[in-house]
C-alpha cells in the first residue's frame, strides 16, 4: 500500500496557513499545524481539514528544542516529511521614511521569525525530508523582497533574505529537496483586513488583474507548485495579479 504523503505548515492556523493546510488536506496530504499560541485557532483549523491523519503542534519556530521536539513528532508518528511550508511571518506597518520607529528590537524580530525561523526549519527537517522523493520546501515569501514597498523596511529585508535563501538551497539541497519560493503581493488575509479600505483600494487599483488575492489563490497556487513543477526549484512564483509590474 502506498504511503500518504505528509505536509507540515508552520504558522498553520491564521488565514493564509488554514487556506494552505485546507488545501495540502483536499489533495491528500496528511497535515501537521503548527502554531505558537492560540491552539483555539489551531484547533478550528485541523477541525476544518478533509478526513486524514492530521495534527496540530505547539512550537515556536525561533526555539531550536521546540523544532527538534516537533521534528521528533513527525519522525514518531509519520516517519516522513514530504512538504514543509514556511509560512510563519511577523511584521508591523511602519511608513519606510520612519526611520527611529523601526527599532533594533522589531528589525531583530521581525528577521529572526521571517527569516532564520525559516532557515532552522529547513535544517530541523532536512533528514526527514530527504526521506521520500520528490520532497519540497515552500517558502512564503512576498513580493516586497523584490519591489522594496512593503509594510515596512525590516519586513522587505527579510523576505529579500528568505528567497536568496530560496536560491541557495535550492542548489545545496538537490537533487534530494527542492526549495521554491512562493510569493505573493496583497492577500485578502488578516492583515488586508485590518488595514484601512481606502488603501486596500489603491492596492487594487494598482494591480493589473482588478484585485488582490484571495487565501485559496495561494492554496491553489501552492498545491499547482508540489504536484506540477516537479522539475524546478530554487525559483520564486509570484501570485500577484501582476501587481509587480506597475
Amino acid at each position: 500500500m502506498k504511503e500518504k504523503k505528509v505536509a507540515l505548515v508552520t504558522g498553520g492556523s491564521g488565514g493564509i496557513g488554514t487556506e494552505i493546510c485546507k488545501s495540502l488536506a483536499f489533495a491528500g496530504y496528511q497535515v501537521i499545524v503548527n502554531y505558537n499560541s492560540n491552539k483555539e485557532k489551531a484547533l478550528q483549523t485541523l477541525n476544518s481539514l478533509k478526513a486524514n491523519k492530521h495534527n496540530i503542534f505547539k512550537a515556536s519556530i525561533t526555539e531550536n528544542e521546540d523544532l527538534e521536539k516537533m521534528a521528533m513528532f513527525v519522525k514518531e508518528n509519520y516517519g516522513r516529511l514530504d512538504v514543509l511550508v514556511n509560512n510563519s511571518g511577523v511584521t508591523k506597518p511602519i511608513p519606510h521614511i520612519d526611520l527611529q520607529s523601526l527599532n533594533n528590537d522589531l528589525i531583530d524580530t521581525i528577521m529572526q521569525v521571517n527569516f532564520r525561523g525559516s532557515f532552522a526549519c529547513i535544517r530541523a527537517f532536512e533528514s526527514l525530508l530527504k526521506k521520500p522523493e520528490n520532497s519540497i520546501v515552500v517558502n512564503i515569501s512576498s513580493i516586497a523582497g523584490r519591489t522594496g514597498i512593503g509594510s515596512n523596511v525590516a519586513y522587505c529585508a527579510s523576505k529579500a533574505a528568505v528567497d536568496s535563501m530560496t536560491r541557495s538551497l535550492g542548489r545545496a539541497l538537490a537533487p534530494k529537496i527542492r526549495v521554491v519560493s512562493l510569493s505573493p503581493g496583497w492577500v485578502n488575509g488578516d492583515y488586508a483586513k485590518n488595514s484601512p479600505k481606502e488603501y486596500i483600494e489603491e492596492q487594487i487599483n494598482k494591480t493589473p488583474l482588478d484585485r488582490i488575492a484571495e487565501v485559496e489563490d495561494i492554496g491553489k497556487a501552492l498545491i499547482g507548485i508540489i504536484e506540477n513543477f516537479t522539475f524546478s526549484t530554487g525559483c520564486i512564483f509570484p501570485v500577484d495579479g501582476g501587481r509587480f509590474l506597475t
